[in-house]
């Protein structure tokens, strides 16, 4: 071994395996939650997206057709506060539209 190379022992003597430190992990539950069920989230149901000038955007008018990136059936994205945490598709809930989840993105998932 040169002069230049370190080994890890040099840095702390050896007193033995390190102390074991006490971790309490008690069980979570609901009420543990309590303090952010009040927090406002923005959620946005993405049925598609479009591109267009703003000369094309001020010629939309009420009836206008505005062709997205999407196929019909094909699944919609939903975000929470800008991040994508889900897919879905829209359902009818007392004559209104609503989203059902079908499909719940974890991290790294974003790309599929």
């Amino acid at each position: 071994m040169s002069d230049t190379e370190l080994k890890l022992d040099e840095f702390a003597p050896d007193d033995g395996p390190a102390p074991e430190t006490s971790i309490d992990l008690e069980e979570k539950n609901a009420s543990d939650l309590a303090p952010v069920f009040e927090v406002p989230v923005n959620i946005s149901a993405v049925l598609g997206r479009a591109t267009m000038s703003v000369a094309q955007l001020l010629q939309l008018a009420q009836g206008s057709v505005l062709e997205l990136d999407r196929k019909v059936g094909e699944a919609i994205d939903i975000y929470v506060n800008n991040r994508l945490v889900a897919r879905g598709e829209v359902v009818i809930v007392d004559e209104r539209l609503g989203v059902t989840m079908t499909e719940i993105i974890k991290d790294g998932d974003t790309a599929a």
